[in-house]
């Protein structure tokens, strides 16, 4: 069993995209070779980039509010509680909409995150 605190995991910038951080939780090293747990925090008016990958994923937002963008560019209102899929494939993106940093968990399978150490 391994037990970490999040806030003792270091966090790593999203290159080109400021305001945008992502800390691996949970995942290969740790001997999770199937899931991994990542935690995202995006910084008053930052997004992630708009992509799609052949994985699914799960969101639950943690703190703050954004907006959850879909293929069509569509923008759908998410804050604290809130749970989203995302199909494999699917083109998505997440924004901060509030004033204070948006904050969320996301889950995806080991092979959509890659082990880096």
């Amino acid at each position: 069993m391994v037990i970490k605190r999040g806030s003792q995991v270091p966090a790593a910038e999203l290159a080109g995209y400021p305001g945008v951080s992502k800390q691996i939780i949970l995942g290969p090293l740790d001997g999770s070779e199937e899931i991994v747990l990542r935690y995202f925090r995006l910084d008053k008016g930052s997004t992630t980039p708009r992509h799609a990958h052949d994985f699914p994923h799960l969101v639950k937002v943690e703190s703050g509010y954004g907006l959850a963008v879909g293929p069509d560019g569509t923008e759908k209102p998410i804050g604290p509680g809130d749970y989203v899929f995302v199909p494999a494939n699917e083109l998505h993106s997440f924004k901060n909409a509030g004033e204070k940093a948006f904050e969320f968990v996301c889950i995806v399978p080991g092979r959509g995150e890659p082990p880096t150490a």
